[in-house]
């Protein structure tokens, strides 16, 4: 079974029905912009946004873990309440799916462990952030993941959760969902689903195929 065979067994449905997936849901990301973001956001927070622009507003997000391992498998932004027609491989710049071999996908590096769904503009906020804290704390800034991601994983008792919804500066809408990814260090493939109009519903991204 390829990988969009499989997502679309998995994710047409209004919920996912099978055995080996536990779901759990993971808050809401604003997006501002409508450019969509999936970055490893340690190592390549700079990563380019997907060329389809996606419905603004607050839209909800789920886990999907793989029941034996407890690990992330998939993780789910839902946009509209409507039946997904056709899925598609999320592309970016001037990615092509025509020049894929068979079994090959365009997606993200993930290095550090962690992946990172947010909007274009959290984006630039993120990357803000870190610049502000660089320049107030100099020779004591310790990198983004210690000054900003660890608090919401870890505290004196050991790990709090796998996933996690945050905010450069809380006091602004833009968020980021940020969470373990599949296995740890790979490769990993987004899609998109649309509706009869060809508008987005859900966007998918796959980090441990399920079948």
């Amino acid at each position: 079974m390829n990988h969009i065979e499989n997502i679309t067994k998995l994710f047409s449905k209004s919920h996912v029905e099978n055995p080996l997936l536990e779901s759990f849901e993971a808050g809401y990301l604003h997006i501002s912009s409508g450019r969509l973001v999936a970055c490893d956001p340690v190592v390549t927070p700079d990563k380019t946004a997907f060329n389809q622009l996606f419905p603004k507003g607050d839209f909800p997000v789920t886990i999907h873990k793989e029941a034996s391992s407890n690990c992330i498998a998939y993780s789910e932004i839902v946009f509209a309440d409507d039946k997904v027609d056709t899925w598609v491989m999320a592309l970016c710049d001037d990615q092509k799916l025509e020049d894929l071999e068979d079994g090959e996908i365009f997606g993200f590096p993930v290095e550090s462990g962690m992946a990172g769904l947010m909007d274009f503009d959290t984006q630039k906020k993120v990357n803000d952030y870190e610049q502000e804290l660089f320049k107030k704390k100099g020779a004591d800034f310790m990198g983004l993941y210690e000054e900003f991601f660890h608090s919401y994983f870890y505290d004196s008792n050991g790990a709090i959760d796998q996933f996690a919804m945050m905010k450069p500066y809380p006091e602004e809408a833009n968020n980021l969902l940020a969470f373990e990814a599949g296995y740890g260090e790979g490769f990993y493939a987004s899609y998109i689903g649309y509706n009869k109009d060809k508008q987005p519903v859900k966007f998918i991204t796959e980090f441990i195929e399920i079948q």
